[in-house]
């Protein structure tokens, strides 16, 4: 069995994963949009361009998101993406990124369980958690 995070998005996925991309240092594995799939008669033109499926690789980990089509789209809450790394510098770099454009929930700082530790939600809604664990 895997687990990964499916998220939603109002229009941008294909904007979004691709700044994921980048950031991340992923590589996305597969894109399909509405138009593109075998249910592209049955879409609205609105939702043609936007993205039916999407996959992103980042090292043995997976994201997938996807455009809600017409109403269907909900502010995301009830969850964070958690990324843990193992340098400083690397988690600093990951919440600059993540943050910019997007609200700062609590800044990148030392806690009592990680060197750095940082929470925001970036440009497109997404919530994200980065820490980098202090294993001492």
């Amino acid at each position: 069995m895997s687990i990964f995070v499916h998220l939603i998005f109002n229009g941008n996925c294909a904007e979004a994963f691709a700044f994921y991309e980048k950031c991340l240092r992923g590589k996305i594995e597969f894109s399909m949009t509405y138009g593109e799939s075998p249910m592209a008669a049955q879409m609205p033109p609105e939702a043609q361009k936007m993205v039916m499926h999407t996959s992103l690789a980042v090292g043995d980990f997976r994201i997938a998101g996807a455009d809600a089509p017409g109403q269907r789209y909900k502010t995301p809450q009830g969850f964070d993406v958690a990324l843990d790394v193992k340098d400083e510098a690397e988690a600093d770099r990951l919440f600059s990124e993540l943050s910019q454009g997007g609200k700062v929930e609590m800044p990148i700082q030392k806690t009592f369980w990680a060197k750095r530790f940082g929470m925001c939600v970036d440009r497109f809604g997404i919530p994200w958690m980065v820490n980098c664990s202090d294993p001492t």
